[in-house]
């Protein structure tokens, strides 16, 4: 099958179209057409080189919405139906072998398929394949697909934490940054029934924040404003790449709180160690969902009408839709419409 994407030849490179042959399909894989793909921060790192892992040609995307065109010989057809409406997201595949796997953590899985680090074989694409049918998620009824995108990526990374650390109902949490994650994240903790607050450095956003389901708001760049939270929260979601003033954060954490960084700071994080070890806080890391918690967050958000703010762009506007998303000016998630 001939595939035709839109590559990056060099590191920052303006897409161009470039075509390549798909190899035969194996047992457990499954080809998707693209009709939706999300563009994600970490698909400009990939296409720009910004971690140093570039593999060019470099077909990013990895929030991908489409149909079940072709499965392999040992996928069930009960399971996986040709024709069905289906998402792959930040992971297309793992061992399902080794401990991680076998124990139901399948984002931990060593040989995971990472699909923004494929090179050329990304979702940015007429057809995507992942590498095995288990993570190709079956999209709930009456989610509509420009919607269903970016969960598979923003959505499950924001949501996978509140699984992993317990945040309980009765909490006081906060989100750091209201944009693609962040947006996200406030959604899913209101219904989630926390008392949240949506931390930005201005107050240009609390409009919106609140529209999202905060129910209050902290402007960081405000004299005094973290620090008049100090002790408020028993967990904060940090959605930013961007460097923090690490201890103020920390600071604002209850005794036995949690920092959960999702966002992709640019520089190493540093902070004292008095203030983690003298009131037992923690900093953890927050990444996308496994298999079972991926498709838990679609239910969850099709039960709840979570749904990302989009804006849509057609194919040939890929540019422009790229660029809105670097400058930070887009509200709060593009999508590129394939067909």
């Amino acid at each position: 099958m001939k595939v035709h994407a839109f590559a990056a030849h060099e590191a920052g490179a303006p897409l161009l179209p470039y075509e390549y042959t798909a190899e035969p399909l194996g047992p457990n894989e499954v080809d998707v057409r693209v009709t939706h793909g999300g563009i994600c921060h970490t698909d400009l790192a990939a296409i720009d080189d910004e971690w140093g892992l570039g593999r060019f040609p470099a077909v990013a995307g990895h929030e991908v919405v489409g149909e079940a065109v072709a499965v392999g010989d040992a996928v069930n057809p009960d399971a996986l139906p040709i024709g069905q409406r289906v998402g792959v997201g930040a992971l297309a595949g793992s061992c399902f072998h080794c401990d991680w796997c076998l124990s139901g953590r399948t984002n931990l899985c060593p040989r995971r398929d990472a699909l923004v680090l494929r090179g050329d074989r990304g979702g940015f694409a007429d057809h995507v394949r992942a590498s095995d049918w288990r993570h190709v998620h079956p999209i709930p009824d009456g989610m509509r697909s420009e919607h269903a995108a970016p969960l598979l990526c923003a959505g499950t990374t924001v949501f996978s934490p509140l699984l992993a650390n317990g945040v309980l109902p009765t909490q006081r949490v906060a989100v750091v940054g209201i944009g693609g994650l962040g947006h996200l994240a406030l959604q899913f903790l209101s219904r989630w029934g926390c008392a949240v607050t949506a931390i930005s450095t201005t107050s240009d956003k609390r409009a919106d924040a609140e529209r999202f389901g905060a129910t209050d708001f902290i402007a960081s760049r405000e004299p005094g404003a973290l620090r008049a939270a100090a002790g408020s929260f028993d967990f904060v979601l940090s959605t930013v790449s961007a460097d923090l003033p690490w201890d103020d954060y920390l600071a604002i954490l209850s005794p036995q709180g949690r920092l959960c960084v999702a966002g992709m700071p640019t520089h190493p994080i540093t902070l004292s160690a008095l203030g983690l070890v003298s009131e037992a806080k923690a900093v953890v890391g927050g990444i996308v969902g496994t298999v079972t918690e991926t498709r838990q967050m679609l239910g969850f958000a099709a039960r709840h009408d979570i749904r990302p703010e989009v804006e849509t762009f057609a194919a040939a506007d890929f540019e422009r839709a790229l660029d809105r998303v670097r400058d930070g000016s887009l509200r709060y998630r593009a999508v590129v419409e394939f067909a």
